[in-house]
């Protein structure tokens, strides 16, 4: 975290050496603190939790549409078909 807030709450987690090596490989990558790199990285994982709990509330004609759009077949992407036909660059 590079802003100037006072942290003044801790946190404290005990996990295996192999696992705090492999954050600190990461967070050294992204020229971070271990805990900067935690911190932002929990930070992240709780928002996308919390959304994906988000409720949508739609009148009827709304609602209909949307599930007009979800069956409706995908229109033809050559552009992402040949992108999913490629080897990932991992792969041998």
């Amino acid at each position: 975290m590079t802003d100037d807030v006072t942290r003044e709450a801790n946190i404290h987690i005990r996990a295996r050496t192999a696992d705090r090596d492999l954050i600190d490989r990461a967070a050294t990558q992204l020229g971070k603190s271990r805990s900067e790199f935690v911190i932002e990285t929990m930070r992240r994982e709780a928002q996308e939790v919390l959304l994906d709990q988000t409720v949508f509330r739609v009148d009827a004609k709304t609602f209909k549409a949307f599930l007009a759009e979800l069956d409706r077949p995908p229109r033809d992407n050559p552009r992402l078909r040949a992108l999913l036909q490629r080897k990932a660059p991992w792969e041998p």
